[in-house]
């Protein structure tokens, strides 16, 4: 095979686990869809495998976690346990309010944890829970922190650390992004990605249908059997907080042996990472600097590199032929 040939099906070979990796997210195929554990329009299974307190209210178009009032807690919380090892959520939500820009609060959080209906300081849940949280941070309780808001950012605990509401979670989170949801005039979207031992956050904001990455990151252990919920509050600041839907499917994922004997129930949460998550209270970006790389930088690196090895046979070709000439006017 000619070296021609030979480029030309590398870069296909690699355009098409590309095409792989951007089809990665579920394109909500109905088939997967788990119905037990998802939240839809008109909404029938409130009251059997969904629970309510606090402040929600759920009308025909949307479930009101809080109404923009001042001192509001509310939450909605899946009844029938998850058994999945690999799942996506896809949260559908709308954050709008009288308040201007900085001045309204506080946010969303979607649970996926041991505990439900357990009311506490963080957006109306538990501090210490055990399990997931993404949150949808609407408000900056610190000042010394150059980040815009809102920012989404997502934590494993195993209830022996607190959610830091003061600093806004910064010395526990996984890594994050500033999204602009707030009074938008189309609805916002949040999936939530777990397969494998990795998690992935993605968000659709702009109305383009497409998805842009937020949070990815690899060696995440998370059981099966816990719940999934969402809660909001509101403090001295306010805002609607909108559930529209919230869909959970199932993804088709092959486990070892090994694997599939694991008794998953007795996960304990928990993230392996390259260093503490404190230490990310010194890391402007927000994100772990030893998290896998993702899809498309890998295709970037593999094309990198395969670029760096033609120009060096290149250069390698031209120096070989220069030396050749140079020897035969010795003869």
């Amino acid at each position: 095979m000619s070296f021609k040939a030979f480029l030309g099906a590398t870069l296909a070979v690699l355009a098409a686990n590309w095409c792989l990796v951007c089809c990665d997210i579920t394109d909500g195929n109905s088939e997967h869809l788990k119905r037990e554990h998802s939240l839809m329009k008109p909404y029938q299974g409130v009251g059997s495998q969904w629970d309510f307190g606090g402040s929600t209210l759920v009308t025909s178009s949307y479930v009101r976690l809080t109404p923009d009032e001042r001192s509001k807690e509310g939450s909605i919380w899946n009844t029938v346990p998850c058994y999945l090892k690999d799942w996506e959520m896809h949260v559908q939500f709308k954050v709008h309010g009288l308040g201007k820009k900085s001045l309204n609060g506080d946010g969303i959080a979607i649970w996926y944890t041991r505990e439900r209906l357990h009311p506490g300081p963080v957006f109306s849940n538990n501090a210490h829970f055990h399990g997931l949280a993404v949150f949808v941070d609407t408000y900056s309780n610190d000042e010394t922190m150059d980040r815009s808001f809102p920012y989404i950012s997502a934590m494993v605990n195993n209830g022996s650390v607190s959610y830091d509401h003061g600093k806004d979670g910064r010395s526990s989170e996984l890594g994050g992004c500033s999204a602009d949801i707030r009074n938008r005039n189309h609805d916002t979207y949040l999936a939530i990605r777990y397969s494998k031992g990795r998690l992935t956050v993605m968000i659709d904001v702009d109305d383009r249908n497409e998805w842009k990455e937020c949070i990815d990151i690899g060696g995440v252990r998370l059981p099966t059997g816990y719940f999934f919920g969402a809660s909001a509050a509101t403090g001295d600041l306010s805002d609607n907080h909108d559930i529209i839907s919230m869909k959970l499917y199932q993804l088709m994922v092959e486990h070892t042996p090994e694997e599939e004997n694991l008794d998953w129930t007795k996960i304990e949460p928990s993230v392996s990472l390259l260093k503490s998550p404190k230490d990310n209270i010194d890391d402007p970006t927000g994100n772990f600097r030893g998290t896998p790389l993702t899809g498309w930088k890998v295709f970037l690196l593999l094309l990198c590199a395969l670029l760096g090895i033609v120009v060096c046979a290149v250069v390698g070709a031209v120096v070989f032929q220069k030396r050749q000439e140079r020897n035969k006017r010795f003869y």
